[in-house]
């Protein structure tokens, strides 16, 4: 389509009033879908709710009425002004409503905290309301003023005596703009309840005639009470016995600060911020603060306890992997970003957040010591976890063809049977025992899987190292359930592991080898109950017909003094696995109605302990290792070698 060449001045469009928000509604709501729609009701109960900030109301009440598309929203706060405004001769009221940037809330002198700095909020409601009501209880009188898409069409009245003060606004959105109004009272009832908890004290009342529910919110434990029903609802584990709950009062830009925090379970971080009762959806100075805050206090408490990990550099998001954070704060003429307030532009508020609460967390956790350390070995799985994942994401992506077909080893003897819960795999040492445990077992039910010699030691090798190795790659590959960060438990084809090794120093030394491996990247296998070690005996003990089974000389001690006097027994030490017979082995180690297992279980309180026990014994610094055989050495009897 042609347009003139001609720009003159007469191709300049004022719009005056309320015209612009009509005209690009979009500027000062962010939209005219579902969001922007509701943003018209929070621009009023925002207003209501700074009333209750600054301690002018108690109770607020929300109606959606019958037709789901007009609200009401009133408070029993001080009532708009209604006298006239001596420069613009109108009431405040119509001033408020009909007029952009207008409002007491420029300066500190009506309201010391507020949500709406730019002034924009009632008046936006009313330009994009179809019509409005405000009606105003104040001075001993009730008053009354009709609107219709931003103007007044009715002069200020006053409709009788009140003893009551306090606002309350019924609007329709305006369905020129909007199109089919529709609120969304499950949305509504929501919003409502997360306002109540961040102005602990405040009633909330919510009635939506259209389903015929009513809702009453009082919550004296403010954010406490919000991240026990937080946590509730995603049925998260908090790893902490009790969440850290904080608030202090400041003079200056920021004038209240109320928090809680926790880790959890959670594979992610959880923080959501608000400021003067509005949440930040997209952060901003405050939550940037709150973050640093938190990573720096864990790093001190870390540093201070000597619990620094050796062979693992924690992230800032391995250290919040799994936390509940909530933060609110109170402060004078808040910079949002843009009339939809999604993210707070204060740069000052950033290091006032994180002076304030870093000490603060960090003190919680040097009076916790032992939560503290839970927190930390959190972490230290959060990076391990990490680090294997994209080491596996790179070995993926090296590979040149992808087969969807399930690859098991070669070297494994699988059982019969497709249901995992009744199916289990013995990891056996040597090829030899692997050859009788296949001869042996019960078909059925019971897979054999024969490692060759002593596995990598995970705990000192890369990641690379441990992908590449083919003995652990055999492991993942018969468990099926994957690794690192992409586990899936659903996947596990065997519902015990046991792992059978010769009764010798050797074969201790194997079993230590790959729990350990277990540990750093299959952890799920141990905690879900799913490690076993055999029992396979070390002696043969014949007294005449009678056969006789030890696993230790302890146990071989305690028969011989149990047998009488006139037996000789012959005692025979077996050398491995593969000195027995299929038919013995089965009797002795695999025989469910028989043999003996050990479930490998980590108790709660002593996780942060097999961590770095494991890291002592198994890492590359020799250090813990020589100093426990030099402290020891002097108990030693008897050295098996």
């Amino acid at each position: 389509m042609a347009t003139s060449t001609k720009y003159t001045a007469r191709d300049i469009t004022v719009l005056e009033g309320l015209e612009p928000v009509r005209a690009r509604p979009g500027m000062y709501i962010g939209g005219t879908g579902k969001a922007g729609l509701h943003h018209l009701l929070w621009e009023i109960v925002d207003n209501s709710v700074d009333e209750a900030l600054n301690g002018h109301a108690t109770t607020i009440s929300v109606t959606l009425h019958k037709n789901g598309k007009t609200v009401s929203v009133q408070d029993n706060g001080r009532g708009i002004p209604v006298d006239v405004h001596p420069a613009h001769q109108k009431p405040a009221l119509e001033l408020i409503l009909t007029t952009l940037h207008a409002g007491g809330k420029f300066d500190q002198k009506v309201y010391a905290t507020s949500g709406g700095l730019h002034g924009v909020g009632s008046s936006v409601v009313n330009a994009l309301s179809s019509s409005l009501t405000a009606r105003i209880r104040r001075g001993g009188k009730e008053y009354e003023q009709d609107y219709r898409r931003g103007k007044a069409i009715s002069e200020l009245r006053v409709t009788g005596p009140s003893r009551l003060t306090g606002t309350r606004i019924t609007f329709t959105p305006d369905e020129d703009i909007f199109g089919p109004i529709q609120f969304d009272g499950e949305m509504i009832r929501e919003a409502l309840e997360v306002k109540s908890y961040l102005n602990k004290g405040m009633r909330i009342q919510y009635k939506d005639e259209a389903s015929g529910s009513t809702f009453d919110y009082h919550h004296e434990g403010g954010l406490a009470d919000f991240l026990s029903a937080r946590l509730r609802k995603t049925e998260r584990r908090n790893l902490c016995p009790e969440s850290f709950v904080w608030e202090r009062e400041f003079s200056g830009t920021m004038l209240r600060l109320q928090m809680a925090l926790t880790w959890t379970d959670f594979p992610k971080e959880y923080v959501t911020c608000y400021v003067n009762g509005i949440h930040t959806s997209d952060g901003g100075t405050h939550e940037q603060g709150f973050r640093e805050a938190i990573t720096r206090a864990l790093r001190n408490f870390i540093e201070t306890h000597d619990l620094t990990p050796r062979g693992v550099s924690l992230t800032a998001d391995d250290i919040r992997e799994g936390i509940f954070g909530m933060l609110s704060i109170f402060i004078r003429e808040p910079q949002f970003q843009g009339q939809t307030k999604d993210k707070l532009n204060n740069p000052e508020v950033r290091a006032q957040v994180e002076g304030a609460v870093r000490p603060a967390v960090e003190q919680w956790l040097h009076d916790h010591k032992s939560w503290g350390e839970t927190i930390v070995l959190r972490a230290i799985q959060a990076a391990r976890a990490r680090m294997a994942s994209r080491a596996a994401a790179n070995q993926v992506r090296r590979k040149s063809a992808v087969s969807h077909r399930l690859n098991l080893p070669g070297k494994l003897a699988d059982c019969s049977s497709t249901d995992p819960s009744r199916s289990e795999l013995f990891i056996v040492e040597g090829d030899s025992a692997g050859g009788s445990a296949k001869q042996g077992r019960d078909r059925t039910h019971q897979a054999i899987l024969p490692l060759r010699g002593k596995v990598l030691n995970t705990e000192q090798a890369s990641l690379a190292a441990v992908l590449k190795n083919q003995e652990l790659s055999n492991i993942v590959q018969a468990l099926g359930c994957g690794i690192g960060k992409d586990f899936n438990a659903a996947r596990l084809r065997y519902e015990r592991v046991i792992l059978l090794m010769d009764a010798d120093v050797d074969g201790h030394h194997i079993a230590t080898l790959l729990l350990t491996f277990f540990y750093r990247y299959m952890p799920q296998l141990i905690e879900r109950g799913h490690i076993f070690l055999a029992q396979p005996p070390l002696y043969r003990i014949d007294v005449g017909k009678e056969t006789y089974w030890a696993s230790d000389d302890e146990e071989k001690e305690s028969i011989l003094k149990r047998l009488p006097a006139r037996y000789k027994p012959e005692i025979s030490r077996f050398k491995g696995l593969g000195e027995m017979m299929p038919k013995t082995l089965f009797a002795t180690t695999l025989d469910p109605r028989r043999r003996r297992l050990l479930k490998v279980e980590i108790p709660e309180d002593k996780t942060l302990v097999t961590d770095q026990t494991i890291n002592e014994l198994m890492g590359k610094d020799a250090r813990a290792r020589f100093n426990m055989i030099m402290d020891g050495a002097k108990d030693v009897q008897e050295l098996d070698i």
